[in-house]
């Protein structure tokens, strides 16, 4: 396998979007927020005050994705993905995130990331498994750029 690309272009991106109110800073799991995000650096550490605090801000119920909607939200990525003609080459979509790994040719990733939402949400509404008007996603998302065959391969296990 390829240690590095030598062209300034990803081979594919690591998408992972949470569902809202399941992983709020202050978690015992760490999290990243706007200051603290760079690559390599620590992760906001358990702060029981600060969870509660986000807790107690929070606009609705945390939300959660049953059977039903994992599986709406697997079809509606497939779907942007065969429309978009996007490679995608690994899905895993649990209670709480989905994860993708994905190639979208001359695209960054925050594209790619915006539509797998708007579409998941689309098709979660359409085949009446989700009624809230607001969307079941958090604000952002996590796009991680996979420079080199290595990283794919790891990022799709």
């Amino acid at each position: 396998m390829t240690q590095w690309n030598d062209t300034d272009t990803p081979l594919a991106y690591l998408i992972t979007v949470r569902t809202y109110g399941t992983w709020l800073h202050g978690d015992e799991r760490g999290s990243v927020d706007r200051f603290m995000n760079e690559y390599g650096t620590k992760r906001i550490p358990q702060r029981d005050h600060r969870r509660e605090y986000n807790r107690s801000i929070m606009s609705r119920e945390q939300v959660y994705l049953d059977g039903a909607r994992r599986k709406s939200v697997e079809n509606a990525i497939r779907e942007v993905c065969q429309h978009r003609n996007w490679r995608l080459l690994a899905i895993n979509v649990r209670t709480n995130h989905f994860h993708t790994v994905v190639v979208t040719p001359g695209l960054k990733p925050d594209r790619a990331l915006n539509a797998f939402k708007s579409y998941a949400t689309r098709n979660m509404r359409k085949s009446g498994c989700y009624s809230d008007t607001k969307t079941p996603w958090v604000d952002k998302g996590s796009e991680r750029w996979l420079w080199n065959e290595i990283s794919v391969a790891n990022a799709c296990d």
